[in-house]
């Protein structure tokens, strides 16, 4: 069991967005209080699993969360059970063959049965699968448009843009700004293709989190005493495919994935 020294080792761990959703100002109050012992590491929603654990804590509410997000993905997968993947194939952009419909999911192989179970080349993180079953189960009602907007722009995007920038946007660029090259090779295990520049973005690249969501990531540099800044993009059409819910999900997954990779990188 680890311990700590002092509160700016806990700060460190913190996203140090000032979210406030450990209900204190700023992320270094809610480090000195964990250090005092006001406040549990765990109080902080953002802070990884795998550091909980090295501190013999776990997620608030951790056991019933888990059995939620257990229940929801037994229900999504025998909703799966009742489609013909086969007939949704190729208007969601995947392939089927043998009994189960392949996606490219983040650039990796996903594939789904006939009855819902899941095999993959990525780890089976709940917070891609539920998004995969929800684009099984609601995509293709549309087509790509070709016109790039934030989360908020989109129809139902004003609920969830502020819990996106928090969970997605915030910790990209913390990633980003700490190894823009290691960034960049972590991003591009996921098949992002750099593309022409959006908004004068210094790095802007496209990948796939579904195959008929491209998802755009724009990354300016510090310069002139301006700030870095980093935000993400969306084809206008997104939610013919999936509900903003999903893209947070699978969003959150895919800084999850990083965050994992950043560290083994450490």
């Amino acid at each position: 069991m680890k311990s700590f020294d002092n509160a700016l080792q806990i700060f460190k761990l913190t996203p140090q967005t000032n979210c406030r959703e450990c209900f204190l100002p700023t992320c270094m109050a809610f480090a000195g209080a964990v250090f005092t012992g006001t406040k549990r590491l765990s109080d902080c929603p953002y802070i990884p699993e795998e550091i909980l654990e090295e501190y013999c804590e776990k997620p608030a509410g951790h056991d019933s969360m888990a059995e939620n997000v257990k229940d929801t993905l037994a229900k999504l997968r025998n909703e799966i059970a009742k489609i013909d993947l086969s007939a949704i194939a190729d208007k969601l952009g995947g392939t089927y063959k043998d009994g189960w419909l392949t996606l490219s999911v983040l650039g990796k192989k996903y594939s789904v049965a006939d009855d819902g179970r899941i095999s993959t080349d990525i780890h089976v993180n709940p917070w891609v699968a539920i998004p995969v079953y929800d684009y099984l189960l609601h995509g293709g009602r549309g087509e790509i448009k070709g016109r790039w907007v934030p989360l908020r722009e989109l129809p139902s995007g004003k609920d969830w843009y502020r819990l996106f920038g928090q969970r997605c946007e915030a910790p990209l660029k913390k990633l980003a700004d700490a190894s823009p090259e290691l960034f960049a090779d972590m991003i591009r295990l996921f098949d992002a293709k750099q593309v022409e520049s959006h908004d004068d973005a210094d790095v802007s690249v496209v990948l796939y989190p579904l195959p008929k969501l491209p998802m755009l990531i724009c990354y300016w540099y510090a310069d002139e005493g301006m700030e870095s800044d980093l935000h993400l993009f969306f084809d206008e059409s997104a939610e013919d495919f999936v509900d903003p819910n999903s893209i947070n999900s699978i969003g959150s997954g895919f800084v999850t994935m990083l965050e994992k990779l950043s560290l083994r990188h450490s």
